[in-house]
């Protein structure tokens, strides 16, 4: 040791930080941030909702005018509380939502609550099966369009997804029922009249058709409620399966741009591997955002879908409901469809934050 090292002050330790701080992690912060964002966006959809409703006219004279006498209309405008001021009976409205009252029906008394879990099972299904149709047609038929690249089959696949985006659900669904009930295909319906007897006797009952008959185990059942639940599945599945197809194919494209995909190539890697092993995976980060997306287009195209094929579900409910001019049950029903929109977005992005480590930064 020198002179100078032995006479040079000593520098003092960095200060050390105390051991019970800790800063927030990305993720977290990330989280946070959404979950602090769904909350004045359902609060903004539902005010729209509860405006809309209020604009539109009085809803009780819209549903029962021709039924009631004037003395009972008022009647029923006072026990529903719609003489009160509209700050009152807003404030009212947004109390009912946070105890989970969302109204009650005018037309036939019941309660909105008891209509989400009654026919939301029914579409909750239906949505599900046509998201595994939407991944069925857009996935596969993504990856084939980005490796023929301006070739027949891109342009072919292209113009299908095309046709199948814009082409109206029920006018999809009427094409389908034209085609497949000569041959005897169910297409109205959650199930045959018998196997909706037989799972009404399924403990505890879940309200989802395929999820009762595998409790109650008979194949026939299963078979049944499959095949109602087909051709509502690929009509509103193909709605959804043309924005992932076009979707699919544009990642896969500018990924095979990347430079460890070149790298890749470079060592010799084969196409394919390269499309599959590299490229594939990094493309479908979008699709997962985009899916959040698509939920609220689900529901849009339940409402014609289940329509059109009788499924007795939310968007059913809904259209029968408007028939009515049951303003007070539609409503309750587009606020619950709300609801289910926000929290599956917040939901949608917990995942992507998971798959895709760059959103929390």
């Amino acid at each position: 040791m020198t002179t100078a090292e032995a006479v040079a002050p000593m520098s003092p330790p960095p200060d050390e930080p105390p051991a019970t701080r800790r800063s927030i992690s990305p993720l977290a912060r990330y989280l946070l941030v959404r979950l602090a964002l769904i909350v004045p966006m359902i609060w903004v959809l539902v005010t729209m909702v509860f405006l809309l409703m209020r604009v539109i006219g009085d809803p009780i004279s819209a549903a029962l005018g021709g039924r009631l006498s004037a003395e009972q209309i008022a009647e029923r405008k006072a026990a529903a509380g719609l003489d009160r001021p509209i700050l009152t009976q807003y404030w009212e409205y947004i109390s009912g939502l946070f105890h989970g009252d969302f109204g009650t029906t005018l037309t036939d008394n019941r309660s909105v609550s008891g209509i989400l879990i009654e026919n939301g099972a029914a579409t909750l299904e239906l949505s599900f099966w046509s998201l595994l149709v939407a991944f069925a047609i857009g996935i596969p038929l993504g990856r084939l369009a980005a490796r023929y690249r301006d070739r027949l089959p891109d342009v072919a696949l292209r113009l299908f997804a095309i046709l199948v985006y814009a082409a109206p659900v029920f006018f999809v669904g009427l094409l389908l029922k034209l085609a497949f009930t000569p041959f005897g295909w169910p297409s109205s319906g959650r199930a045959s009249i018998n196997t909706e007897l037989t799972l009404q006797n399924v403990h505890p009952q879940t309200n989802i058709m395929i999820v009762d008959s595998l409790l109650w185990g008979e194949p026939s059942l299963i078979w049944d409620v499959l095949q109602h639940a087909m051709l509502p599945a690929i009509a509103l599945g193909l709605l959804t399966g043309g924005v992932f197809l076009r979707l699919v194919r544009v990642n896969l494209l500018q990924t095979m741009r990347m430079d460890y995909v070149t790298a890749a190539r470079a060592r010799g890697v084969s196409e394919r591997r390269v499309l599959n092993k590299h490229a594939f995976r990094n493309a479908l980060v979008p699709v997962v955002t985009v899916m959040g997306l698509q939920i609220a287009l689900l529901l849009g195209g339940a409402i014609l879908t289940e329509t059109t094929f009788e499924w007795k579900g939310l968007g059913y409910q809904l259209a029968q409901y408007l028939i009515r001019r049951d303003f007070l049950a539609v409503q309750g029903i587009v606020t619950l469809l709300a609801l289910i929109v926000g929290i599956t977005s917040f939901l949608i992005d917990v995942i992507v934050a998971f798959v895709d480590p760059r959103v929390r930064f």
